[in-house]
């Protein structure tokens, strides 16, 4: 079968995905309620201690992937397991609040330094053609993951008294997965990048943040991450606090629907250009958004999360692959970890969806994911302006290829 055939590096990777989700689902998204319940935290420092991590993942993914750039990825994503696993270690046996909140800063730096690094690895092993699929298989492993933890994590007691197992259990997958790399890091040596090619950290940033493709791919994805953040807080607050059952039913709607709907959608759309499949996803986004406040019919309900899911399978899966098409090779893990600082447009969605619910009211739907709607649209003009300017590069490279009768790659991005 066509579809399984990845080195097998990125089956590492995309196994360790769904690892590493399973993981921290189990025990993360229960860390609310065991700090209140458990060990006693007001909700204001539970608030905070959850933040921390969030914050310091912004700006710490940048570093992460840089590093991995001038380390190798082996190095620096071996370390971050075995240090990850230590984290959870720690939030078993916690219990001054000082040390939660280190503990959640360390969870969100091994998560950022992790994450843009296995994605790095996985582009590094993957051939052009096929980094689609296997972004795409690595999306699936995410969604299986972030699906299975949180079923596990309540059978182990996750959130409760007992939280002891759960936290352990997901240090021992980190550490597993970790000795797992050191195997493969063995029998699959990649070849390292010669000292001369070597380029320091502060020229590593000029070159990434003067790309201005990537730079017009990156502003857009603040705001896709804003639409996406809609989910889990505007729409649980919206729907859920009267009809949490519904609320309920759409999560697994979106859960089914990326499950089912992301490899037809990734084929159909390797016909387009990747910032093509941008702008159609963020405009995806927006509607389905927009039919959130518009509806109250439960189909109806069902056929806006549908198309909110079909946006977010475009933007995350295709997002990951440009990125892998643009980054030059030996910078691609900076790349990569400059791509979390989409993570404020998640903090910021958050935030502004709060403030219409608690300003016009929960009975101004339509006009709230109005709002929203036009928000999630502003990614379209950078992703745009994006592809006019990558088209023009590569036409440029082009032309110069056939006069110089040297061939050049489409794909590479001219800063």
């Amino acid at each position: 079968m066509k579809a399984l055939k990845f080195h097998p590096v990125a089956w590492a990777v995309i196994i360790g995905t769904f690892l590493s989700r399973t993981g921290f689902y189990m025990t993360i998204p229960f860390l609310a309620i065991y700090l209140g319940k458990v060990k006693g935290v007001d909700p204001a420092t539970i608030g905070a201690i959850l933040a921390v991590s969030l914050f310091v993942g912004t700006w710490s993914s940048f570093i992460g992937g840089a590093l991995s750039d001038r380390l190798g990825r082996y190095p620096v994503l071996i370390s971050s397991m075995f240090a990850w696993s230590f984290v959870f270690v720690g939030f078993a046996f916690a219990d001054d609040t000082g040390l939660f909140f280190l503990l959640s800063a360390l969870n969100g730096l091994f998560r950022s330094v992790f994450e843009p690094t296995a994605r790095a690895l996985l582009a590094d092993v993957t051939a052009e053609e096929r980094r689609s699929d296997a972004f795409n298989a690595r999306y699936f492993a995410i969604n299986i993951g972030g699906s299975v933890g949180p079923l596990v994590g309540l059978k182990l007691g996750a959130g409760g008294s007992s939280s002891l197992l759960p936290f352990m259990v997901s240090a021992g997958i980190f550490a597993l997965y970790a000795m797992a790399l050191v195997v493969f890091m063995v029998m699959f040596k990649m070849k390292r990048q010669e000292k001369s090619d070597a380029v320091s950290m502060k020229k590593t940033v000029s070159i990434v943040f003067k790309d201005k493709v990537f730079l017009y791919f990156l502003i857009g994805n603040i705001f896709v991450a804003g639409a996406y953040s809609h989910l889990d807080s505007t729409l649980s607050q919206f729907i859920g606090h009267n009809r949490l059952d519904v609320y309920s039913f759409l999560f697994v709607i979106n859960t089914l629907s990326v499950v089912t709907l992301q490899y037809p959608l990734t084929k159909l759309m390797k016909r387009f250009s990747s910032l093509t499949s941008l702008k159609v996803g963020c405009l995806l986004f927006g509607l389905g958004l927009f039919g959130f406040g518009l509806f109250d019919n439960m189909y109806l309900l069902i056929l806006s999360m549908v198309v909110f899911t079909t946006g977010e399978i475009l933007c995350y899966v295709i997002g990951d692959v440009l990125i892998g098409e643009i980054a030059p090779a030996h910078l691609r893990g900076a790349y990569y970890g400059a791509g979390g600082f989409m993570i404020i447009g998640q903090s910021a969605g958050t935030w502004i969806g709060g403030m219409l619910l608690s300003t016009l009211g929960f009975g101004q739907g339509p006009i709230i994911f109005s709002i929203l709607m036009l928000l999630a649209f502003m990614a379209f003009p950078f992703f745009h302006r994006g592809q006019q300017l990558r088209e023009k590069q590569q036409g440029a490279a082009i032309t110069i290829g056939r006069s110089t009768g040297i061939k050049v790659e489409e794909s590479q991005s001219v800063s």
